[in-house]
């Protein structure tokens, strides 16, 4: 039987405000990381902060809003980072933003072991396309995913769905996990 995940709206509206934001800023960006905090939670913890972000509780109620975490260290990969942290519990969910190159599915079974080798095999590729993704999930688990080519780069041509890059989708759902069950 062929269904499509139910996609919750608030975690979407998200990621998606996050690849606009990463799209004004052009390509060629480093990875980041986001926090995903409840908006109507926010605004009562932290009346100062939503009032300078011009949020209100009426308005915003059952959305998540998107807060930047400062940059990983220089040459640090997000995948690996991602092993090392958790969040604490008043972070519904998280996001990351990640620039890739994609292969065609012929290049499947010719890519090299070694990750050195095949950055370089990817890189040199003919067929290779740049991707920027933006992936976030929530702790009740819902994920959503959206992802630009750069040979494509307007709104329009940008594709969503709830499970498109599901590695870095795990990755980001073991960083809310409860240390006590891991």
């Amino acid at each position: 039987m062929d269904f499509e995940l139910e996609i919750d709206p608030a975690l979407a509206t998200a990621v998606l405000e996050i690849e606009q934001h990463h799209a004004s800023a052009g390509w060629d960006q480093p990875a980041r990381l986001y926090a995903l905090v409840d908006t109507a939670d926010l605004v009562l913890r932290e009346p100062a902060l939503a009032a300078m972000l011009g949020l209100d509780d009426s308005r915003e109620a059952g959305s998540l809003t998107p807060i930047e975490q400062e940059e990983l260290a220089a040459g640090q990969e997000l995948e690996e980072f991602l092993g090392t942290i958790s969040w604490p519990d008043g972070v519904a969910g998280c996001a990351a933003v990640v620039e890739r190159l994609v292969l065609p599915p012929a290049a499947d079974g010719h890519v090299p072991d070694d990750p050195t080798a095949a950055a370089e095999y990817a890189s040199e590729h003919p067929d290779k396309q740049e991707v920027r993704i933006v992936a976030g999930v929530t702790r009740h688990g819902a994920s959503y995913c959206a992802l630009r080519l750069r040979a494509e780069d307007d709104d329009l041509s940008v594709m969503g769905g709830a499970d498109l890059v599901p590695s870095l989708l795990a990755l980001l759902r073991a960083t809310l996990e409860d240390e006590e069950t891991t």
